[in-house]
């Protein structure tokens, strides 16, 4: 499924016919088959689905982080591989990767570094970014002295440093407990609303995908097909008590349905 409301030119991400095969020893694994997504500037858009439906890869895919073997796919309109040297996107992994033996600031500025950018304006620029992720006073903390949704917010920080039009961002907080992850997931709609940034986000919880997302992308599993795409008509500025409005739960609801009918619901997730 593609949406062709947007203009090519609020087009940040357009996949057409993408599908993506590993070839291992035990024969070829269809990670990937028939993908059709268009993703427009400012959107939040969720991939959801079970492990081994192919979210993960495909945030990879968008990030150069893995190749298509079939199909096209563009970000910001020129191929992954620029986007990525063009330092178009930020990404958060799983993990918050950060280095132990550098500071907050220190981790935040890694990119910076690497960009070569003066000392001057790694300083603005790690103040500014800690600051968005309510940070700011805890630059010279090493990530041990953080709690985990602490450090959680350094690597989006950290992200945000390079200054990208996009955030991908895979299961940042799926290993964190239900109230830190509330907690963030109200701070990143925060962030969200303060940089108009396009985030893509990938998740296995149906309530973090509905009240996060413009869009939810509902995916079926090996090979990873879209099986549903559902256009959340919420309001932006959002709380969590919206979880108990007949709106969210219906659009829960249908998410729920769309991951039965393509079988990848678990009623253990």
């Amino acid at each position: 499924m593609s949406n062709t409301t947007a203009s090519t030119s609020d087009q940040v991400i357009n996949i057409n016919n993408l599908s993506l095969t590993f070839q291992t020893s035990d024969g070829p694994v269809f990670a990937l088959s028939d993908i059709d997504l268009d993703i427009t500037r400012g959107d939040f858009v969720s991939f959801i689905g079970p492990s081994g439906c192919g979210k993960t890869t495909l945030l990879r895919v968008i990030a150069d982080l893995e190749k298509a073997t079939e199909g096209n796919i563009s970000v910001n309109g020129v191929t992954p591989e620029q986007a990525r040297a063009q330092r178009a996107y930020g990404y958060v992994f799983q993990a918050a990767s950060l280095y132990p033996w550098r500071t907050i600031a220190k981790n935040v500025a890694l990119p910076l570094e690497i960009m070569g950018l003066s000392s001057a304006e790694r300083k603005k620029r790690v103040a500014h970014n800690l600051e968005l992720v309510n940070l700011a006073g805890f630059e010279k903390k090493y990530p041990w002295q953080l709690s985990g949704g602490m450090q959680q917010r350094a690597s989006i920080a950290r992200a945000l440093a390079v200054e990208p039009d996009l955030l991908l961002m895979d299961e940042p907080f799926g290993a964190l407990d239900e109230i830190v992850r509330d907690h963030l997931n109200e701070q990143l709609l925060a962030l969200w609303a303060k940089t108009n940034k396009t985030v893509v986000f990938v998740t296995h919880s149906i309530p973090e995908a509905v009240y996060l997302s413009t869009r939810i992308v509902v995916m079926s599993p090996r090979p990873g097909q879209i099986h549903d795409i559902i256009e959340s008509d919420l309001p932006k500025d959002r709380t969590l008590d919206i979880r108990e409005t007949p709106e969210f739960l219906a659009l829960a609801n249908r998410v729920r349905d769309g991951l039965r009918a393509g079988h990848s619901y678990d009623e253990d997730e």
